[in-house]
């Protein structure tokens, strides 16, 4: 399984503990407001394999709690629950970030107690999924099975959302609230506006629009808070 990116050491991306997160390659979506866009379209060549990857951890325990999966989208390499096996052997924990379009293998993970912290992206209301994930067509049921089997998991769960002042509005968040009511936590991310934002037409939305949106999701999800993307 190739590595296409790590930050060895972070205290925001695992909340509660010290990690280091690991990123992988290939992603369903193309978000136009995505950091990552080089590792979702493979643009860019792996940093290392998953033998360099175990190297590293092996120095690294008694320093690091756990190792986070992102991307891309982590549950689209057919090798991830193996490497997750053998990282959890070391006695490392595993938080998993994920798109939500893969349930059958989110299902597997968490059945096998591979996972002890799931994030999942709510892109946006089921109207503007596609327009959010910058593809034609989703199956919405796809995305609601997965917020249904992490909220069924047992595990240690967020959702979140990347709020961005172009596609995101009022109506949506009540849209978003009814798809996660009753979650655990609910996290507003307002876009930041990088270089590396493949598209340029986008930006951070309005102090008083995330107000709004956090007193909206706050009837659905009583631990609704804003979370910085710096």
């Amino acid at each position: 399984m190739d590595i296409y990116g790590l930050q060895k050491m972070t205290l925001l991306d695992y909340p509660g503990h010290v990690a280091c997160t690991v990123f992988t390659g290939g992603c369903d979506f193309r978000c136009p407001f995505c950091h990552n866009f080089e590792l979702a379209e493979r643009t860019c060549e792996p940093i290392m394999n998953e033998t360099e990857l175990l190297k590293f951890l092996d120095k690294r325990r008694g320093l690091l709690d756990g190792v986070a999966f992102t991307g891309g989208e982590p549950l689209m390499d057919k090798g991830l629950p193996e490497l997750i096996r053998t990282i959890r052997s070391k006695g490392f924990l595993i938080k998993l970030d994920t798109n939500g379009y893969h349930p059958d293998a989110l299902n597997s993970l968490i059945n096998e107690k591979l996972v002890d912290y799931i994030a999942m992206d709510i892109k946006n209301s089921p109207q503007k999924y596609p327009l959010t994930c910058g593809v034609k067509k989703i199956n919405l049921d796809t995305i609601q099975r997965s917020i249904k089997i992490i909220m069924d998991s047992g595990c240690d769960y967020e959702f979140r959302t990347t709020v961005i002042h172009e596609f995101h509005k009022t109506d949506d968040f009540i849209k978003i609230g009814e798809m996660i009511k009753g979650a655990d936590k609910f996290f507003i991310q307002p876009f930041t506006d990088r270089d590396t934002v493949p598209t340029k037409e986008l930006s951070a939305p309005l102090k008083e629009e995330i107000q709004q949106f956090v007193e909206i999701m706050k009837q659905y999800v009583k631990k609704t808070e804003v979370r910085s993307m710096e």
